[in-house]
């Protein structure tokens, strides 16, 4: 392609947007340095954002542009190796780039540039933030914190002029994109593109007309989605439906111990683990009988394992309602199943009965089972709370999507549980995490004596 020859609508494919996408792309293209696309899931905002920077990326030869996410193999599989080629098939047909594996960028044939960065990648974070950009997209920033969007930030300044009828003639805006499944009203991206505030001063922004954000939701993109997608998202926990039906920011519990967007931040989806030092089932009963268990509520019931790297992974969630004689038997199976070290089983209920009942259905199972008797003498909101900070560090992880667990460690706080029923789940996970870092729980009942891990910025880890 004769990058001054040619412009961009010369090689673009037509593409129909959705009435939405319609829309949103009026934002994209406003006069905004700063735009958001926040919304449900698969409703269209990476794709727009990723056809935007391929076009701004041809219409200026020698242009530099930035796509970024917290963790590299996220972006890889979401993006490099999904919508990025997607877009390009779809919309640019024409057009012949080269993308490098070594370096993970794309090399179009006016001599542009597109970079794919993680911003766990501190090594090679750095030699990325050597080099100016004209745009910067900062995919799922709900994950992302806010000094490192302000360090990204410092990164826009290429200048850079684009084609404008056949001539290099106009220097091309500076952009920064941004998109997210929203996160609670706590978080910066509801600060800065909502309020209009800066979200460590408060104060208002200087620009604020400099802050657009637009949202999108699934059911504005039905046409490209299979019918059975939007029926799944229905059947969501209220929190889940919110952010990924809904797409709307939830509010943010006063005091909660943890953070629905640390947990996305750090959550493990390709299922790759470190070999596991130990391995810990944790078990919370709930005081139910096998055949009158309908009104109690679940016996928690959870898997983990602290790895080599020091981190611990939260990776199954077998919690269940059901009598000691079922609850047992898938506690005793996950032990076998991850060759686990102990069973961990709070003795509140019936004393010496979860032991009887893991002693009992080992028998069943021909196997032995190691158990620890654990006593809860705080309250389930108090045990977790030392363990926030542990999340904010990436020192706990979550394999997979944990939605109803998830649910529970959201409503805990320093207060109270703000949930309905119990959070026997959240409290197996605590039982499991007390386990594998003994010494964060060594003191006994003075929270304060705990002191806090301090949170790392994402370009000092």
């Amino acid at each position: 392609m004769n990058a001054v020859a040619e412009t961009v609508s010369d090689v673009m494919q037509p593409f129909r947007f959705t009435a939405k996408q319609d829309e949103a792309q009026e934002v994209c293209t406003s006069d905004a340095t700063h735009v958001m696309l926040f919304g449900g899931s698969r409703s269209g905002k990476t794709f727009l954002i990723v056809r935007n920077i391929v076009a701004r990326a041809l219409k200026a030869p020698g242009s530099r542009h930035l796509i970024c996410r917290f963790r590299f193999n996220h972006l890889k599989s979401s993006i490099i190796l999904d919508t990025f080629p997607a877009v390009m098939k779809r919309c640019f047909p024409r057009v012949k780039y080269n993308l490098s594996k070594s370096d993970w960028y794309v090399t179009l044939p006016n001599g542009s540039e597109i970079w794919f960065a993680g911003l766990d990648d501190k090594e090679r974070l750095e030699k990325i933030l050597g080099k100016e950009y004209v745009t910067i997209y900062p995919n799922e920033c709900s994950q992302i914190a806010w000094d490192s969007i302000q360090v990204l930030i410092t990164r826009l300044g290429q200048k850079v002029m684009q084609v404008v009828k056949g001539m290099l003639e106009q220097l091309l805006k500076l952009r920064m994109f941004y998109d997210c499944n929203p996160p609670t009203k706590a978080h910066w991206t509801f600060r800065v593109f909502k309020q209009k505030v800066d979200p460590e001063t408060k104060q208002p922004l200087s620009q604020p007309a400099d802050y657009a954000c637009f949202q999108m939701n699934p059911v504005d993109n039905r046409e490209n989605l299979a019918p059975e997608y939007l029926r799944m998202l229905s059947q969501l926990s209220a929190r889940m439906q919110r952010r990924f039906k809904d797409g709307e920011f939830g509010e943010a519990a006063p005091g909660a111990l943890f953070d629905e967007a640390i947990i996305d931040r750090y959550r493990v989806l390709d299922g790759t683990l470190p070999q596991m030092v130990r391995v810990v089932v944790g078990v919370d009963p709930s005081g139910s009988g096998d055949e009158d268990n309908a009104d109690n509520d679940e016996i928690g019931i959870h898997v983990g394992g602290l790895g080599v790297d020091g981190v611990a992974y939260l990776m199954e969630d077998l919690s269940v309602k059901a009598g000691p004689a079922t609850w047992g038997r898938i506690a005793v199976s996950a032990y076998v199943r991850h060759k686990a070290d102990v069973v961990v089983g709070e003795a509140n209920f019936g004393g010496e009965m979860v032991r009887a009942t893991i002693q009992t259905a080992a028998s069943v199972e021909g196997t032995r089972v190691h158990f620890k008797k654990v006593t809860a003498s705080r309250g389930k909101h108090v045990r977790a709370e030392p363990f926030s900070a542990l999340y904010e560090q990436g020192k706990v992880r979550h394999v997979g999507i944990m939605s109803k667990l998830e649910d529970e460690l959201c409503g805990l706080t320093t207060t109270g549980y703000t949930g309905t029923g119990s959070p026997n789940r959240a409290d197996a996970a605590i039982w499991v995490l007390s386990e594998l870092f003994p010494a964060i729980v060594s003191t006994k009942p003075d929270r304060k004596a705990v002191a806090p891990i301090p949170v790392v910025s994402h370009f000092n880890r």
